[in-house]
């Protein structure tokens, strides 16, 4: 079976690929059409069912796999599918992985990693605090995305995340004096986690009516305060925690709800935000040759970027 990455300008072919998601439109004469969003482990392509009756809204449904014959066509210097024909396919009788993107370093490396940040940690407040969260989501830790699109979007995405974020964090803790060096990579490894609850799949990753109606940075929030209390942690640390979580967008139109003020919440924002867009820009050169332009980046302004031939 072909895969996503496979697929040349002119192709005509049958695929399996789990639905991303689908969505309505109606082309200038008023027909209904359906765009959909086709992935599997390579990667995803953006397709068009053009002519719909009344079982292809059973079919395309986010989280659903399907059979699909396509004819691959360019579309503003994109590759689109065309979808000629549909069926759907037994989820429970198909290995779902080959349906989920990887991340892009192995899922043991990024738990060894996690777990050494984590034995790193001598602040007993701090110490307590983790020990909680992990035994509180478990599995969750190591398998969730960071996000439903845009960066780390991927299986182990917020593992990944986190664990970049704690790393440079203990490398800038050593640069900066009178910097918390447990607290900065408690909050960096925590700040995200959240999107536990935020977010559900488990194969297409979707909000969930807290995650639509709190959103992840309120809903830890609410997380940490608890977590205080059943530990019966006194003092300014879970408070500190709490801060780094609030304002690590580091923007009040970025979704906080607070800026930074301390020097830890000022530097975990800086660095969230240095590892969030560098995954952006990554995504968007994936596949573009050396010497060549990606498309446009919404998320960073509508902007292009290049990679370089060398």
């Amino acid at each position: 079976m072909v895969l996503i990455k496979e697929l040349l300008e002119g192709d005509r072919t049958l695929i399996q690929a789990l639905v991303g998601s689908c969505s309505n439109g109606t082309n200038k004469s008023g027909s209904p059409y359906l765009n959909v969003e086709l992935r599997d482990s390579s990667g995803s392509i953006s397709a068009k069912k053009w002519e719909v009756d009344g079982s292809d809204k059973e079919i395309f449904v986010a989280g659903n796999i399907v059979e699909v014959m396509v004819e691959v066509i360019k579309y503003n210097d994109s590759l689109q599918a065309k979808i000629l024909s549909a069926k759907l396919l037994d989820a429970d009788s198909i290995d779902t992985t080959r349906f989920i993107k990887a991340p892009p370093i192995p899922k043991e490396e990024l738990v060894a990693r996690f777990n050494k940040l984590v034995g790193s940690i001598k602040d007993a407040d701090c110490k307590a605090i983790l020990d909680y969260f992990i035994k509180k989501f478990g599995e969750k830790i190591f398998v969730s995305p960071a996000a439903a699109s845009v960066h780390h979007e991927f299986a182990s995405g917020l593992l990944m995340h986190s664990v970049s974020l704690a790393e440079h964090a203990d490398y800038f803790a050593k640069y900066y004096p009178n910097i918390n060096r447990d607290l900065l990579v408690t909050g960096a490894i925590l700040h995200d986690f959240g999107k536990m609850i935020e977010l559900v799949g488990p194969a297409v990753y979707h909000y969930s009516l807290e995650g639509k109606l709190l959103g992840h940075i309120s809903i830890m929030c609410a997380e940490l305060r608890n977590a205080a209390k059943e530990l019966k942690i006194e003092g300014e640390t879970p408070i500190l925690l709490e801060h780094m979580v609030l304002s690590h967008h580091g923007q009040l139109e970025f979704g906080s709800p607070v800026m930074p003020l301390t020097k830890e919440a000022l530097l975990l924002s800086m660095i969230d935000n240095l590892d969030s867009k560098m995954l952006v820009v990554d995504k968007a050169l994936e596949d573009v040759a050396p010497g060549e332009w990606s498309q446009k980046v919404f998320a960073l302004d509508g902007r292009s970027f290049y990679k370089a031939k060398k």
